[in-house]
């Protein structure tokens, strides 16, 4: 589909979500249900009519991973919490580094919202999508003063 952050490609399982991702190439539009169900969901969202998406998901990572984006799912909308608050979250506060490789690694950003994830002062830090897209979806959340 296309979005204000650009193309997204869609890679679904039998089992939910696998992958979202940018993409320069033209995208087709979902052909099964549930492919339209993520449209509709990531459609409202660019239109600041949906704060916490409702999408069964199929992540593929290690069990570290999935932990960290099980947290990164309980961050509310429209906030940003630092990398060593994740750590705390997950109960190995040293970990800042590692919650950033699992961050950098998170097959679904947006609907797993790791955009909302800053240094430790708050500063934008790394982002697969580029930081750009990372200011762009705070700014749309209402988090980031332009």
């Amino acid at each position: 589909m296309k979005t204000p952050v650009g193309n997204i490609a869609v890679t679904v399982s039998s089992h939910g979500l696998q992958e979202l991702k940018r993409t320069s190439e033209d995208v087709k539009p979902p052909k099964t249900p549930f492919g339209r169900e993520v449209r509709d969901q990531l459609k409202n969202y660019f239109a600041k009519k949906l704060t916490h998406f409702e999408v069964k998901l199929d992540l593929q990572g290690t069990d570290f991973q999935k932990k960290v984006w099980s947290e990164l799912q309980k961050i509310p909308y429209g906030t940003m919490v630092s990398y060593g608050y994740i750590a705390k979250r997950i109960g190995n506060p040293k970990a800042s580094r590692a919650i950033g490789s699992a961050n950098h690694r998170n097959p679904v950003s947006i609907i797993v919202p790791c955009h909302r994830v800053v240094g430790a002062k708050g500063q934008l830090t790394g982002y697969a999508g580029g930081l750009d897209m990372k200011a762009y979806l705070l700014q749309l959340e209402g988090t980031l003063l332009v």
